[in-house]
C-alpha cells in the first residue's frame, strides 16, 4: 500500500438495555487488520461507572461478558474454543449480529499507518464517557 497506510475494519461494542427500543451506549471498540496481523479491543474497564446502566442491566454479568471479549481478542483459551481461532475468525465471531443486551455495531473500514493508534483514537472519541 502506498504511503504506509494499512486497511482495517472496526466495530463498536454496545450495551442495548432495551433491545426493542434500540437505544445503546458504546462500551468498546474492536479492530482487525489482516495485512498488519492486528486484532485489538478497547473496553470500558468497569461498566458500573456508567450511571445510565445502573438500574437497567446486570452490571456484574456485563463486566464478565466484556472480560470474555478481551480474552477472546488476545487468544486466551480460558474464553472457550472461539478464542483459539485465527484472529480474522475471532473478529468475525465478535462482530456477528446479535439481538442481545451486548451487541456489535455494523463493521466499518478505515486506513491508518498504525492500527493500534487508530484503535486508541476511536476508543477516546466514541467510547469513553464524556463529562459534561
Amino acid at each position: 500500500m502506498s504511503g504506509g497506510k494499512i486497511a482495517y475494519h472496526y466495530a463498536f461494542l454496545r450495551v442495548v438495555p432495551h433491545v426493542h427500543l434500540g437505544s445503546f451506549i458504546n462500551v468498546g471498540v474492536m479492530m482487525h487488520s489482516r495485512t498488519a496481523e492486528f486484532l485489538g479491543v478497547r473496553l470500558i474497564p468497569d461498566v458500573s461507572a456508567l450511571p445510565l446502566l445502573k438500574d437497567e442491566v446486570d452490571l456484574d454479568l456485563l463486566n464478565r461478558y466484556l472480560g470474555c471479549y478481551q480474552r477472546i481478542c488476545v487468544g486466551d483459551g480460558s474464553a472457550g474454543p472461539v478464542a483459539l481461532l485465527p484472529p480474522s475468525e475471532r473478529f468475525h465471531w465478535m462482530t456477528a449480529p446479535r439481538s442481545d443486551v451486548l451487541q456489535p455495531s455494523a463493521v466499518h473500514e478505515g486506513v491508518a499507518s498504525q492500527p493500534e493508534k487508530a484503535l486508541d483514537r476511536l476508543y477516546e472519541q466514541m467510547v469513553i464517557p464524556k463529562r459534561v
